[in-house]
């Protein structure tokens, strides 16, 4: 990760090493401005020291735009406007419970701001079980650095999201798109397998019909053969007998009367 020491103050790294080398004896902490760039703020670290010289850290954290102080404590209000004192005076602002419980921030004032860049010692009292304290040198420049970190960390996390965002809106619109046509496509497909499949069915219809037709015109056909047969059978079945007829039967022949007989009417009388 990178970490970036504010110029000016090798000399209280050095003390700030000494400290964690050996347990520290003054109640205030003397610590180093490391600006820590994160995802969308850039962050400091600052651990405050009790008379029991147990340690309490906290974060201040910039966008480039606000100064936030965050914080953990096992137990906070949901809200509470608190105060931290600088050089012995109090600045109150407005604590906040994160959705983690043990997580508050507190949004600095202005003067709050001011105050700590000019200032020479932060003391909580509400932090831990003791009031802790920390000395501010080379406060100044480190607030102003760790505003231009948010500010210039905030605008590229905005540059980028604003780019992704972009992106999906892009990638969103070519899957509509593309969901638009393939729904056309296989609209037009639908219809043209429908209308193969009306096609289809009217000429199996037809089929079926001239079909059926053919067969009619079979069966008519093959009726008037059968009719004409027996038509034929039934003349020929007369002719044989008519014949047989005359065979065994042969016609008598017509004789013409007598001359000699006329009959008579009742004028020759």
């Amino acid at each position: 990760m990178f970490r970036y020491i504010v110029p000016g103050l090798l000399a209280a790294a050095t003390i700030a090493g000494a400290s964690q080398a050996a347990p520290a004896a003054a109640p205030n902490s003397v610590f180093t401005w490391i600006v820590t760039p994160d995802e969308d703020t850039c962050h400091t670290e600052i651990e405050l020291l009790g008379k029991a010289n147990e340690p309490a850290q906290i974060d201040l954290m910039s966008d480039g735009e606000h100064i936030i102080l965050r914080f953990t404590k096992d137990e906070m209000p949901k809200r509470a406007f608190l105060a931290i004192d600088i050089d012995r005076k109090p600045y109150s602002n407005l604590l906040t419970r994160l959705e983690n419980p043990k997580v508050g921030t507190m949004v600095l004032s202005d003067e709050t701001v001011a105050a700590l860049k000019k200032g020479g010692t932060l003391l909580i009292a509400w932090l831990s079980s003791e009031p802790v304290s920390a000395k501010l040198t080379g406060s100044e420049q480190g607030l102003n650095d760790l505003k231009t970190c948010g500010a210039q960390v905030a605008a590229q996390y905005r540059a980028n999201l604003a780019a992704r965002q972009d992106a999906e809106a892009r990638a969103a619109a070519e899957s509509r798109a593309k969901q638009l046509a393939d729904e056309q496509v296989a609209l037009v497909r639908a219809q043209k397998e429908a209308a193969e499949a009306q096609a289809a069915k009217l000429a199996e219809e037809t089929r079926q019909q001239q079909a059926a037709a053919d067969a009619e015109r079979q069966r008519q056909a093959m009726e008037e053969q059968r009719a004409e047969r027996q038509r034929a059978e039934d003349e020929q079945r007369l002719q044989y007998q008519q014949q047989q007829q005359q065979r065994y039967y042969p016609p008598r022949p017509a004789y013409a009367p007598p001359g000699y007989y006329r009959p008579y009417s009742r004028d020759d009388f």
